[in-house]
């Protein structure tokens, strides 16, 4: 038997100290739609754990309005774009091993000079997004 990739099956963490394995991962808004759906029970306490692969910096923000996102930089390297409440950028670089915190209703993005991983662990209930 070999193990799951977390690229392609992220896992929820839910309520009782639960994990389960979600269905492939499909890309686009339509399965965040569902995986929201699929754990609503949870609400805000349901956890998202996900890797993602970049090779072009993000062209969208986001924000987790209902709890904390934790961004732990598992190749190449990264930097991780803040905005506070008063506008003010601030700027994390990560590598490998490296993590930082997005604070619920951050506003963030990343940048990245060539491919790098990341893998997230996100409050996802009411995320939002906008254009960069």
């Amino acid at each position: 038997m070999h193990g799951l990739r977390l690229d392609q099956q992220p896992i929820h963490l839910g309520l009782g100290a639960t994990a389960e394995i979600e269905p492939p991962f499909g890309g686009g808004m339509a399965w965040y739609e569902a995986y929201v759906a699929r754990h609503a029970a949870d609400g805000i306490e349901g956890r998202l754990v996900s890797l993602h692969r970049f090779t072009a910096s993000w062209d969208v923000w986001e924000m987790h309005p209902h709890g904390a996102e934790v961004v732990l930089c598992t190749d190449g390297v990264m930097t991780l774009i803040q905005e506070d409440a008063g506008g003010l950028l601030r700027r994390t670089r990560l590598e490998a091993g490296a993590y930082a915190i997005n604070a619920a209703g951050v506003w963030h993005t990343a940048d990245v000079d060539g491919p790098a991983s990341a893998v997230f662990i996100t409050a996802g209930v009411g995320t939002q997004h906008r254009p960069r």
